[in-house]
Order: structure tokens, then C-alpha cells, then sequence
């Protein structure tokens, strides 16, 4: 059974920073497209930033050039790199396989980033 395990959200005001981590257990992250998504209130959850096996980095408009995926492959995990917040990045952030990487894991319980000032 995976399981997928997000975190390092919170509050923050606009112009900071945030990192987040996603852990897996039960199965290799590095081997497969993974990308980060996020839902915010009232909207669908979008697709922002996936990184392949390769490390090629794909971003969504809105985020380019603030946000940086990546890959610890010693925890099994996938980083979100964000400066630069603005009120609208405000969402439940999640992680999972990037587009047309099915079937897609369970997913996690997210992890809140809230930008206030």
C-alpha cells in the first residue's frame, strides 16, 4: 500500500518562502513523473509543477519562476520550492504522479499553505 505523506505548510506572509516535502512509503518515487498539485477553495485541483525521471522540470504559467520541484532521493521524496508568495497561491498543496502517469497513488491529506499578510 502506498501512502503519500505532504508537509511543510503554514502561514506566510506575501514575499516569503515556504518548502515543501512529500514522503512516500511502498514505492520509489525517482522511478516515475511526479508533481506537485494544489486545490484552492471553491476551485478544482490543478497540476503546478511535475518532474520527470530525467529531471525535466515542467511548470504551470503561474508559478514559473517562483517555484522550484525537485527530488531527495536518500527520503524517498519530491520538494516544493516556493519564494516570492502571493495571495493566490494560497491552497491545500498535494503530491502525486505528473500527467499520463496512471494510475495515480492514493492521495495524501495535503498540506496547507495559507499567504495573508
Amino acid at each position: 500500500q502506498v501512502s503519500l505523506v505532504e508537509s511543510g505548510g503554514g502561514l506566510v506572509q506575501p514575499g516569503g518562502s515556504l518548502t515543501l516535502s512529500c514522503v512516500a512509503s511502498g514505492s520509489r518515487l525517482s522511478l516515475y513523473t511526479m508533481g506537485w498539485h494544489r486545490q484552492a477553495p471553491g476551485k478544482q485541483r490543478e497540476l503546478i509543477a511535475h518532474l520527470t525521471p530525467g529531471n525535466d522540470t515542467i511548470y504551470e504559467d503561474s508559478v514559473k519562476g517562483r517555484f522550484t520541484i525537485s527530488r531527495d532521493i536518500n527520503k524517498n521524496a519530491v520538494l516544493l520550492h516556493m519564494n516570492s508568495l502571493k495571495l493566490t497561491d494560497t491552497a491545500v498543496y498535494y503530491c502525486n504522479k505528473g500527467p499520463n502517469s496512471w494510475p495515480k497513488y492514493p492521495w495524501g491529506q495535503g498540506t496547507q499553505v495559507t499567504v495573508s499578510s
